[in-house]
């Protein structure tokens, strides 16, 4: 897995990876005996985002700006 994206597809995945939920919220708890396949799946889109350039923890503030609060650094 080390093609990159077209640009389409690309934004579409940065647009469903925001609706993600982050991997500290992944418990067994709160997902049963699937967690572990969330955590996978989460996992496979990050490494397609930095595949593509994308650093995954810029991702929401990039789709949704108006949201994102600004650097204090």
């Amino acid at each position: 897995m080390s093609e990159k994206t077209n640009q389409s597809t690309l934004n579409a995945l940065k647009i469903a990876f925001t609706y993600m939920p982050k991997s500290i919220e992944v418990t067994k708890y709160e997902y049963g005996d699937s967690f572990q396949k969330i955590l996978d799946h989460i996992e496979v889109v990050r490494e397609i985002l930095l595949i593509n350039d994308v650093d995954p923890d810029e991702v929401y503030g990039e789709i949704n700006p108006e949201n994102t609060p600004n650097s204090t650094y």
